[in-house]
């Protein structure tokens, strides 16, 4: 059997308690060099075969995965954060539905959810910001027509942005197109959660200037949002727990203004 497993974003112990047995528990592992943190390759046990992808296309993967399954053995695939968040498993699982092998996914702690607890934020804040978008900026690999990043930015909501830490300046130019400005508040995150993890609080107006300047082309997230401006005054209080607000658990002491 195939287990994809979400590494989590970086620190070791961001990995769930599931992904954790079932990496120790493995024959064979298979994981994502390049982002995957090495550390995590501690908790396989003596033995085990393990194959770095960053060095591996996908019919050599699929082919590693087809021997062991042959061979009665077991093999995770160890992905960055969580598998479903620009992953690439979707092929990998189609190949293995056709090739009749079993297989099941675990998730993790994405990198935005880390990047959120570094920069100790929340991303959806009353009378703020109740979305969150997560999209990346068109490079070599293009995105649809209806998903450049130009035309998800009319609504000002919270934007995370993966794999465009290279093309500040470009991001930029699309976020000022829509409903950001030069002093909306931004943040490049760098490896949330490693060892070597850099927290940039900036502006949309300053982000290019802040990542050249830390000379960071990549392995970091882009936030943008007001959800990033501090201090209580930034954002309205959850109702949930007003003292007046009646829910399915507590009488409200005031008027329910449901």
């Amino acid at each position: 059997m195939v287990h994809f497993v979400g590494a989590g974003a970086g620190a070791p112990d961001l990995i769930t308690v599931r992904g954790a047995r079932l990496l120790g528990a493995a024959d064979v592992v298979i994981y994502a060099g390049s982002l995957v943190n090495p550390a995590l390759l501690g908790r396989c046990r003596e033995g085990v075969r393990i194959y770095d992808s960053k060095e591996m296309t996908l019919p050599q993967v699929l082919a590693v995965m087809r021997t062991a399954e042959a061979e009665g053995l077991e093999t995770v695939r160890l992905h960055t954060g969580d598998p479903a968040i620009y992953g690439a498993i979707r092929e990998q699982m189609d190949a293995l539905r056709e090739a009749g092998i079993p297989f099941d996914v675990t998730p993790g702690v994405s990198s935005f959810c880390a990047a959120a607890a570094s920069l100790k934020a929340e991303y959806t804040l009353p009378e703020v910001s109740q979305t969150v978008i997560i999209t990346r900026m068109e490079g070599r690999t293009p995105v649809p027509e209806a998903e450049k990043l130009e035309k998800l930015v009319g609504i000002g909501a919270t934007m995370v942005i993966f794999l465009s830490a290279g093309a500040t300046d470009r991001v930029r130019e699309a976020l000022l197109k829509g409903a950001y400005s030069e002093d909306t508040p931004a943040a490049i995150v760098y490896k949330a959660s490693w060892p070597e993890e850099r927290l940039l609080r900036c502006t949309v107006g300053t982000l290019h200037e802040a990542a050249v300047k830390n000379e960071i082309t990549r392995f970091a997230l882009i936030l943008v949002g007001d959800f990033l401006r501090e201090g209580p005054a930034a954002y309205e209080k959850s109702r949930l727990y007003a003292p007046e607000f009646t829910t399915g658990f507590r009488k409200g002491s005031g008027e329910d203004k449901i």
